[in-house]
């Protein structure tokens, strides 16, 4: 038991540390580097090395238990299928690819076949909404805080823009309006919105109880409004529904199912009508529907997959940082920013003498998936994704697992909602307690 309470204050330690990590490495690297450096590698890796003590835990423990689960089920058959799938397809890119779309499934396939304590559940639900309000509190503060501010971090002095050789930029601001998207201590305002769907997914089980703390529950809700996310806010909506109508049973839930709802409606029309610019982004919306496209007549066109890393956020590691302007947009604030390039319209106006090889962002996780794995690569993930779904029941635990990872899932029909480190690996841990094969054991 000592290895089994060990390995789980690694764990809490872990999904403790993850939102923090790209201001901790941004910081990090301004204070070992100085001001315009890309994030130090070796800093970056730090929650693999916490990942690879705390499998090693896991395997040492297996090795000396007397109840070694070695039971495959279909979830696990499923994932088994999509690492042979991808192994079956190499590409240059394939470390970057795994990264991203695998190795937190490879995490949760081991890390499911040793027992985690009731403590254990106790503590993390726990450790959840504390971390989730001191991010969220960050993230509102931070929407008040001048550039500046993040700059004597170590951030980059331009903001909204992705560059891999770069500082990190501190924030983004809507194309039309220019108002600021928080992102807090994560690497955007999207990746913040898809965390802080998992405190809040414990939140709302919390709520419905009458357990959860006002101060939480604001912090959280307001800071996942000021992502303005429209996917992080689909996701939270799918969540709500999903609670008002069947997943939670009682007086008070069905007293006021129907007046939550209607809120939530009163509350996104009032800020539709206030701001429509906040939801009707031309340029944004536009890449929500022709990249998916785009995406879908590559799997026709290559319908076993192009391979791991081809698409998605492994493909802005080894491609050309593109902006897109719409046409008529005044591009010249990039001249001197030659390592950009720039697009207004259809056409390339920076640089002129080669022509660029941007991202493949299909804007869409599963499409991704199909990109890269093909269409049995995209069968198989949306079957996994389906059955985790029906395999949670609705207990107290489970209910915050099932609505979190519904609304990751919901949300990753909009957007690449799976590439953050700490969505991912928090998501699959949580995964992991609420799907083990071994049954629950109080520590001793």
């Amino acid at each position: 038991m000592n290895l089994q309470r060990a390995r789980e204050w690694l764990v809490l330690l872990l999904i403790a540390a993850l939102p923090f990590h790209a201001l901790l490495v941004t910081v990090g690297t301004k204070l070992i580097l100085g001001p315009g450096h890309v994030p130090l590698p070796y800093l970056a890796v730090w929650k693999e090395v916490f990942l690879g003590i705390i499998l090693f835990l896991c395997g040492l423990e297996f090795l000396l238990s007397s109840r070694r689960v070695l039971r495959l089920d279909t979830v696990d058959l499923l994932m088994l299928a999509l690492l042979l799938l991808a192994l079956a397809i190499p590409t240059s890119n394939f470390a970057y690819g795994f990264k991203y779309d695998l190795f937190p499934l490879v995490l949760f396939l081991i890390l499911r076949r040793v027992p985690w304590s009731e403590e254990f559940q106790q503590r993390l639900s726990r450790l959840l909404l504390k971390v989730g309000a001191a991010v969220a509190a960050y993230g509102i503060v931070s929407f008040f805080l001048p550039q500046g501010f993040f700059t004597a971090l170590g951030y980059s002095d331009l903001h909204s823009l992705y560059l891999p050789d770069s500082p990190l930029a501190p924030f983004q601001l809507l194309e039309e309006g220019g108002v600021r998207r928080i992102q807090g201590t994560m690497s955007g305002p999207n990746q913040l919105g898809m965390w802080l769907l998992i405190p809040f997914g414990t939140l709302i089980p919390a709520a419905a109880k009458g357990r959860a703390k006002f101060f939480v529950t604001l912090v959280v809700i307001v800071a996942l409004f000021l992502t303005f996310s429209r996917a992080a806010w689909i996701a939270a909506m799918a969540m709500l529904i999903v609670v008002f109508w069947g997943r939670i049973r009682g007086e008070a839930v069905q007293r006021y199912r129907l007046r939550g709802l209607l809120l939530m409606i009163v509350i996104l029309s009032t800020a539709f009508i206030l701001a429509p610019e906040i939801f009707l982004r031309t340029l944004s919306t536009r890449e929500h529907f022709q990249r998916p496209l785009e995406a879908i007549e590559i799997i026709m066109k290559h319908p076993l997959g192009l391979g791991l890393g081809t698409a998605g956020p492994a493909s802005n590691r080894v491609s050309d940082p593109c902006v897109y302007l719409p046409a008529g947009a005044d591009a010249s604030w990039a001249k001197d920013r030659m390592d950009l390039c720039v697009f207004v319209g259809e056409q390339q106006t920076q640089p002129t003498d080669r022509a660029c090889q941007c991202p493949l962002l299909p804007e869409n996780w599963y499409l991704q998936i199909g990109v890269e794995l093909g269409l049995i690569g995209l069968v198989l993930f949306v079957a996994l994704t389906v059955l985790v779904l029906l395999k949670l029941r609705a207990t107290s635990y489970q209910l915050s697992a099932f609505l979190s990872f519904l609304g990751i899932s919901t949300a990753s029909l909009f957007l690449h909602a799976w590439e953050d480190s700490a969505v991912a690996y928090t998501m699959w841990l949580l995964l992991v307690v609420a799907l083990s094969v071994v049954q629950f054991r109080r520590a001793q």
